[in-house]
């Protein structure tokens, strides 16, 4: 039996075990999904090589952490954070598959990313990802954030790492265009803008929004990070605009997706484990 695991805290409450474990027994494959509570993410790595472990997944806030317990992919190096670690490689290989998420939540809604002129709302590990996804494929990418020093950090360490050698993972080739604000910027940003990422927690707790209706528009295509609750205010008022819209579930549904291909080599059975995870979500 091959062993897969979820290092972060908290975990008890992950959608990720029945997502994978789903995905498992529709492939016919003899495998375990478990969530582990390490007190570093290194520290958690080495345990798990020690427990014969085929596979881990990182989440918060572990991310960074394990780079220094892995041999990073160049994407991994790129965005400064593994969330997937494969242990068929020695030393172990540090992945990661957010950014494949937000690319392929984007690619089942019809939406291409090659070349847009993007908004993402947030600077933390979501934003890291969503801007590494639209970097690739050489969009325009305005990040803003609430503390503006944090979104102007961001873009000056990808202005460094993405440097338009990024085909392979999947972008053009071509260098993105990069810049950083804070939030009052989005009112100039936004109507101009083909995509806008929400990664921030802001809808998750209470009906808000981090963008007001008036700056939707019907040529704007919406991913919102958040998916507790699936439609959050902002995905609500974008599709009300008539915008594109992609809720949270998808891009955590492609990460796992691309997690579960790293490991097992083989197709996923995407509808299984989009089936197990909004199942989960609706309880």
């Amino acid at each position: 039996m091959d062993v897969y695991g979820l290092l972060g805290s908290p975990v008890e409450h992950s959608l990720s075990p029945a997502m994978h474990e789903a995905g498992y027994e529709a492939a016919g494959i003899d495998a375990r999904y478990v969530t582990c509570e390490p007190e570093g993410g290194a520290a958690g790595v080495a345990a798990a090589a020690q427990l014969d472990f085929d596979g881990l997944n990182v989440t918060v806030p572990f991310k960074q952490d394990v780079l220094s317990a892995v041999e990073p992919t160049p994407r991994a190096a790129r965005v400064g954070a593994v969330n997937t670690v494969d242990f068929s490689t020695t030393p172990p290989t540090g992945a990661n598959t957010d950014v494949a998420g937000v690319r392929r939540a984007f690619d089942h809604a019809g939406v291409s990313l090659d070349g847009v002129d993007a908004v993402v709302v947030g600077a933390g590990g979501a934003g890291r990802a969503a801007t590494a996804a639209l970097a690739e494929s050489a969009a325009s990418v305005h990040v803003a954030n609430r503390t503006v020093e944090r979104a102007e950090t961001l873009v000056d360490e990808f202005r460094t790492a993405f440097d338009g050698e990024t085909k392979a993972d999947g972008g053009n080739g071509a260098p993105a265009t990069l810049s950083a604000g804070g939030l009052a910027g989005l009112t100039d940003a936004v109507p101009d803008a083909d995509v806008l990422v929400n990664a921030t927690s802001v809808g998750m707790e209470s009906d808000e929004t981090p963008v007001g209706a008036e700056l939707l528009h019907a040529d704007l295509a919406v991913l919102d990070a958040v998916y507790t609750p699936l439609e959050t205010r902002l995905l609500r008022e974008a599709a009300a605009a008539g915008a594109e819209t992609v809720d949270g579930a998808w891009m955590l549904l492609f990460q796992g997706v691309e997690a579960f291909e790293l490991w097992t080599g083989q197709d996923a059975p995407v509808d299984a484990m989009n089936e197990a995870l909004r199942a989960g979500l609706e309880e």
